[in-house]
């Protein structure tokens, strides 16, 4: 189905022309055939970058688009659309360039344009194995030795794990709690830095996940980002810009799981006429585009929020919790309408299902955004 959108400016309305020219020919007839063979798909983050989609919300000089967060977020929504773990490593990738556009030197964002070009794939170390949610816990420790740090630790979940050019990686250069932790920006072929063998995951499996071990790595004094004891602030200021993006993930996955069980439920026929006809088929695909639509203007509300430069974390948070939840139920009832067809890897909304779970997962939990939801709303 086609969605009607709003958008500030003819410019944008010719860039997400361009997003789905390249979704519908680069991603959407590769998809299935990726994920088959848990294969990540580098060229068309390649071809991305070249056409500009992997660097739309940083600043013209840095190499980046200059757009406002809510288009850039509607053209991952068209990505996610067509093939989710690609709008993820978008999201994932966009992300890691924060750090440096955001905190970091001069010299250091030298490096954003072959970033934010897609020449330079980036990957976020903040969990651990023990500190997932705690982020303010994380063990990974970085000790100065003349003019580098030496790291050393874990870290766990880490998308683009096996395929990334450089890691953020938030470490421990001080006491304990978060004004301890910094960010170091490591090239991933430093010695000592050791990604594991990539996890086996229920969904986004051409998304390469694993652990990566530090032992003793040395990183050059030059790649802190933002001092000493910033690492905290600069985590959680890029989260709040991450769970935007994979709010948006998260509708553009259930929109496409709503458009092919549209289709289905308008050609299946049961008792003589379309199954889209019944009425408990038909609430329920009301009900899915309701919600699908509820999440969209959710999440870009507070996109505008953020673009206006106004606080946005709160609604960030509600954003995400919202729109995943959605994607989960939405994704979930597409299964149910296609009933046995549903359930066989012949149609797509199998894997919806499966890719929707890691949603409600990934950039904090949905537990953790209620948790910020709820201590917003205690502290009035």
């Amino acid at each position: 189905m086609t969605v009607d959108r709003i958008l500030p400016t003819d410019e944008a309305h010719d860039l997400l022309d361009l997003a789905t020219e390249l979704a519908d020919r680069e991603l959407a007839p590769k998809a299935a055939g990726f994920e088959e063979r848990a294969e990540f798909p580098r060229e068309v983050l390649r071809t991305l970058g070249r056409a500009g989609l992997l660097g739309l919300p940083y600043p013209e000089e840095h190499g980046g688009a200059a757009q406002p967060y809510e288009v850039y977020l509607q053209v991952l929504e068209i990505l996610a659309s067509r093939w989710l773990a690609v709008a993820e490593a978008v999201s994932v990738h966009t992300l890691s360039c924060y750090p440096v556009a955001a905190f970091g030197s001069d010299e250091q964002r030298k490096l954003l344009p072959d970033m934010l070009g897609g020449e330079l794939l980036g990957a976020y170390c903040l969990s651990e194995p023990q500190g997932g949610s705690d982020a303010a816990a994380l063990s990974t420790r970085a000790v100065r030795d003349g003019d580098a740090y030496l790291v050393s630790g874990t870290k766990a979940w880490i998308t683009h794990a096996r395929t990334a050019d450089f890691y953020n990686v938030f470490c421990r250069t001080g006491g304990p709690g978060p004004k301890g932790i910094s960010c170091l920006l490591a090239d991933a072929g430093t010695a000592g830095i050791t990604p594991q063998a990539a996890e086996r995951t229920m969904g986004l499996r051409s998304s390469p996940v694993a652990q990566i071990a530090f032992d003793g790595a040395r990183v050059p004094a030059g790649r802190l980002i933002g001092g000493e004891g910033a690492g905290f602030t600069i985590a959680m200021s890029a989260l709040d810009s991450g769970r935007l993006g994979i709010a948006a993930c998260a509708v553009g996955l259930a929109q496409a799981a709503l458009d092919y069980a549209i289709g289905y439920a308008r050609e299946r026929q049961q008792f003589g006429r379309a199954i889209v006809d019944f009425q408990g088929l038909g609430f329920l695909l009301a009900d899915a585009a309701t919600q699908i639509s509820a999440a969209r203007a959710l999440t870009l509300a507070a996109a505008r929020l953020r673009d206006a430069g106004r606080p946005y974390s709160i609604e960030a948070a509600k954003a995400k919790l919202f729109a995943t939840d959605m994607a989960m139920r939405v994704t979930t009832d597409a299964v149910q309408v296609l009933g046995g067809a549903g359930y066989v890897a012949d149609h797509p909304v199998e894997r919806y299902m499966r890719e929707a779970k890691v949603l409600q997962i990934v950039e904090g939990t949905n537990q953790i955004q209620r948790l910020v939801i709820s201590r917003a709303l205690a502290k009035g």
